[in-house]
């Protein structure tokens, strides 16, 4: 079958590389793909998000099934788009459609959806700029770090961790008042603080039923120790050494059967992931988000432990057989590094030369913010390149990844040495 990959980033890298391993793969088209999706298929000049270009493109290479990595198109409402229109509504598209994607593009919507559910979360309240002197007042009687959350899609930067009260109130009025994340930002939810370890869960459904993938943990934080500016994330492991069968249990039991049955109970058709962020507090997991397609860097150590044919997931997710197929994932570890630009997560540098890829043998490279000028690779983001390595042992595929991490340089290139050290 041929298939259209939609993204450019380090998660389509590694979708790329698992898709292009299938024999049921004939042709893989990345749009727009980057400097190393090339190596798995052919990258297409279309953005993810120009729906007109994406119908024509699947019309004249007469593509089977179309896969979405991120969220924009998703909430923007690309699967609704193609089943809308008679001449495409053939083509199954992964990712769920626009109602499902709300999931992921309004924290209130979500935090609705978990509470109405009985999934277990932090308690919150929204405000929007006409009610922020009830949020002010609210914050006077919250326990303290509170966190505020854009409602809508603010890549990734809408979350903050406020310490005190005056800095909590400060940064509601910048939120609401000086629309601090544009219009992600026209309400904000308040909400409790979790305590605990966070890990990532990830759930692969066909509307009915469901398949439970790796799990992993990622890094947010710029620097060794998680101190610093959060980033799109520096790093991840999978498996993750807490998340053993009892906890799992609990997480399926509590978390992921509920909201597989309150998309169906609620009428919101949903094929595609379900990343479910969760915080591990002594045991008892709570859900922080949703989002509606998987995470990246985790889907750069996800991708390597299942050992299923992953066009076959797909083909199943469209036809709603997924119940028929059995998932095998490998008992190894992937460790995944991501090494960044100079300035990430701020103004950061761009256009510099990487060199070294071809000294890397024993870990999977997975280009994130690259291009391809005159077959020379140079960077192109901020998160450029991931560097991930599957072991027997956690210790064996960080001490693999930081080495192989080691062998690529570009100009004023950083990347943390000590992702995994906390599991460890």
């Amino acid at each position: 079958m041929n298939i259209l990959l939609l993204g450019s980033g380090g998660r389509e890298s590694a979708f790329a590389w698992k898709l292009s391993q299938s024999e049921k793969c004939s042709q893989l088209f990345i749009a727009p793909g980057n400097a190393g999706t090339s190596a798995f298929g052919k990258n297409v000049n279309i953005k993810a998000t120009d729906f007109a270009a994406i119908k024509t493109f699947a019309l004249n290479n007469d593509i089977n099934l179309i896969l979405v990595g991120p969220e924009e198109p998703l909430v923007r409402g690309i699967h609704d788009f193609f089943l809308e229109d008679e001449e495409i509504q053939h083509i199954p598209v992964i990712g769920p459609q626009k109602l499902g994607a709300t999931l992921e593009g309004s924290k209130d919507f979500s935090k609705e959806f978990m509470l109405r559910h009985q999934i277990p979360t932090a308690s919150y309240k929204s405000f929007t700029r006409g009610t922020l002197s009830q949020g002010i007042e609210y914050l006077e009687n919250h326990s303290l770090p509170v966190v505020l959350k854009a409602d809508g899609l603010a890549a990734g930067k809408g979350v903050l961790i406020c310490q005190s009260l005056d800095e909590a109130q400060t940064e509601l009025k910048a939120m609401l008042e000086d629309s601090k994340f544009g219009e992600a930002s026209n309400t904000v939810v308040i909400e409790q603080f979790l305590k605990g370890i966070e890990l990532s869960v990830f759930v692969l459904t066909d509307g009915k039923s469901y398949k439970i993938l790796p799990e992993a943990k990622d890094y947010k934080r710029i620097g060794e120790g998680d101190t610093g500016l959060n980033t799109g994330g520096m790093g991840s492991i999978s498996p993750v050494p807490f998340a053993d069968e009892a906890f799992m249990k609990k997480v399926e039991e509590r978390i992921v059967i509920p909201t597989i049955n309150g998309l169906k109970k609620d009428e919101i058709p949903y094929k595609g992931f379900i990343f479910i962020g969760l915080m591990n507090d002594a045991g008892e997991p709570h859900v922080i988000e949703y989002n509606v397609r998987m995470g990246d860097p985790e889907t750069e150590s996800v991708m390597p432990r299942i050992e299923s044919d992953f066009v076959e997931l797909l083909e199943a997710v469209a036809n709603e057989t997924l119940d028929q197929l059995e998932l095998k994932i490998s008992d190894k570890t992937a460790a995944t590094i991501m090494l960044v630009a100079g300035g990430y997560p701020g103004e950061y540098l761009k256009g510099k030369t990487i060199t070294g890829l071809e000294n890397v043998h024993e870990s999977f490279l997975f280009h994130a913010g690259t291009e391809s000028e005159n077959g020379i690779v140079k960077t192109a983001g901020g998160r450029v390149l991931a560097v991930t390595s599957l072991q027997d042992t956690m210790f064996n595929a960080v001490q693999q990844a930081v080495a192989d991490a080691g062998r690529i340089y570009f100009d004023a290139r950083y990347f943390r040495n000590d992702i995994g050290f906390d599991l460890l």
